[in-house]
């Protein structure tokens, strides 16, 4: 069911998606009704396949992807496809003042819209580039490597070489003992992301539609164990498990 509304706190106009099924008397919390802005909206029907769902991220997937990462220290995250923001806003509220948050969009609205609703937040960088970029943006800025990089973007969707390219940058711009959390409809990355020692996904119901998030840990290696890497703006090492303990 649809209903549109107003965001008076925002001004931005919303569309309200309520699902109701069998489920509906199950002891499973009622996050089935998502604030989908307009923008996000027309930017699906424009660009479906990039996307990739009809509705942002619920509430309960946000907050359990985001205890992936312990931001107990500073840390230096990125993350790829943020689209409307919901995990980025999230990433942000629970991030240290010098963490800093790398956000890879390529659709220019998203682009914009992120760059207006965090333009007076110094930690978060939004870069409207492919995030293929991300070893060049990492050293523009100073960072050494990121501490967690978190993706939504349909890897299915991408030819096996560009699939390929990606996780290896991806892995290498990850510190020893960092982590690269995905949420997927499918989880056929698996198979391709050889380069992590390895991965934990579990299937999570709570978002419409329900998605696999995986951890791909970058175990620390008997050398580089304790070390810090270097560069002007150092990351903290890692062990690659959230806050509260999972993995």
């Amino acid at each position: 069911m649809w209903r549109r509304y107003d965001d008076t706190a925002s001004g931005v106009e919303r569309v309200a998606i309520s699902a109701s099924s069998s489920l509906d008397n199950s002891d499973t919390p009622d996050d089935y009704s998502f604030p989908v802005s307009a923008l996000f909206f027309k930017r699906f029907l424009k660009r479906p396949f990039q996307i990739a769902s009809i509705v942002p991220s619920s509430k309960a997937m946000v907050e359990r992807v985001a205890s992936k990462m312990d931001f107990n220290r500073a840390r230096v995250i990125a993350e790829y496809g943020p689209g409307e923001g919901v995990h980025s806003r999230e990433i942000a509220r629970r991030m240290s003042p010098d963490s800093h948050l790398l956000l890879f969009e390529l659709d220019p609205a998203f682009a914009r819209d992120l760059k207006r609703q965090f333009g007076d937040d110094p930690r978060v960088h939004v870069i409207h580039a492919d995030a293929a970029t991300l070893p060049d943006e990492l050293k523009r800025r100073g960072f050494a490597q990121c501490d967690y990089i978190l993706s939504g973007i349909p890897f299915s969707i991408l030819n096996i070489e560009k699939k390929r390219a990606l996780l290896r940058k991806t892995h290498d711009a990850l510190a020893q003992g960092g982590s690269f959390i995905i949420y997927q409809v499918t989880n056929e990355l698996k198979q391709h992301a050889t380069l992590f020692e390895h991965g934990q996904s579990e299937y999570f119901l709570q978002n419409i539609p329900p998605m696999f998030i995986t951890v791909f840990h970058k175990t620390p290696s008997l050398h580089g164990r304790g070390r810090r890497a270097s560069g002007r703006k150092s990351v903290s090492g890692l062990v690659g498990v959230g806050a509260d303990g999972s993995a």
